[in-house]
C-alpha cells in the first residue's frame, strides 16, 4: 500500500464510520509509516454541525472557524485492514 491508498483507505473509513454525523471539512493531517508495526497512521481531522459558531456574534467571540475532531487511523499495510481508531491526543 502507498501513501496515498493509505489516506484514501483512512479517509472512507471514518465518513462510513460517522456517516450519521453529517461530516464537514473531512481532510488529511498527518501521515506516517510505522516501521515497527507496518502500520500506517493516518490523522484526519473533521468538523461536525455542533462545532461550528450557530450565529455570527458567537463566530465573532470564538475568533476562528467550526472546531475540529482528529482521529488516528491505523491501517496494516500488510492486509491493508483498518486496526484501530482513536483520537489524537
Amino acid at each position: 500500500m502507498d501513501v496515498k491508498q493509505a489516506v484514501s483507505s483512512a479517509k472512507t473509513y471514518i465518513a462510513d464510520l460517522y456517516a450519521d454525523e453529517d461530516l464537514r471539512n473531512l481532510g488529511l493531517e498527518e501521515v506516517e509509516l510505522d516501521s515497527l508495526t507496518n502500520e500506517w497512521i493516518v490523522t484526519i481531522g473533521f468538523s461536525r454541525p455542533w462545532d461550528e459558531p450557530k450565529n455570527t456574534l458567537a463566530a465573532l467571540a470564538s475568533g476562528s472557524g467550526p472546531r475540529r475532531a482528529f482521529k488516528v487511523v491505523r491501517i496494516s499495510n500488510a492486509s491493508k485492514d483498518v486496526v484501530s481508531v482513536k483520537n489524537r491526543e
